[in-house]
């Protein structure tokens, strides 16, 4: 299997012409960037979001463009530290222009299986699926690409189910 990096893989956002689609399924992320604005928040200190400036521009220029950035976090209740840190900044990513909807985990259908082994992934214009690997601490290896129609269309499904259940961050109250 073949990974790209997390640069590589947002080039992506500069070629899709239509939709992005991201489905989070972890109550935790080990992302180097956040290291330190989390251990702020964690302590109550002020957070300084400039490092979430690139993606804020990246979907900026997307949105700008009449293209659509939508996420579904499906979350384990009560949240993780992680969860509650990324709900109070969702704000930041909503003003960049992404739609963002919350699904508690006790929620989902029984019978929903995960396709691509149950690993977040980012799905361009119904066709391309960039599909998300973690080590065992939790931090990105990178990207698997993946345009297998199966894999694709089980995502396009998945994606359709979970966005009409998922709850807009407005309405979500954890």
């Amino acid at each position: 299997m073949e990974l790209i990096s997390s640069a590589k893989r947002n080039r992506l956002f500069e070629t899709f012409t239509k939709d992005a689609f991201h489905l989070e399924l972890r109550d935790d992320y080990s992302v180097p960037d956040e290291d330190g604005p989390f251990e702020c928040w964690l302590r109550g200190d002020p957070v300084d979001y400039s490092y979430m400036e690139p993606w804020a521009q990246l979907i900026k220029r997307a949105s700008q463009k009449g293209k659509t950035v939508r996420r579904v976090r499906v979350v384990t209740e009560p949240h993780s530290p992680y969860i509650q840190w990324e709900y109070a900044a969702t704000p930041h990513n909503e003003q960049a222009g992404e739609e963002i909807r919350w699904l508690p985990r006790h929620l989902l259908p029984d019978e929903l299986a995960f396709p691509v082994d149950g690993n977040d992934w980012w799905l361009f214009d119904g066709r391309l699926l960039a599909v998300g690997h973690f080590d065992s601490d939790g931090r990105v290896l990178g990207s698997e690409l993946v345009e297998a129609p199966e894999a694709v269309a089980e995502c396009v499904r998945v994606r359709d189910l979970l966005w009409e259940l998922a709850i807009p961050h407005r309405e979500y109250k954890p």
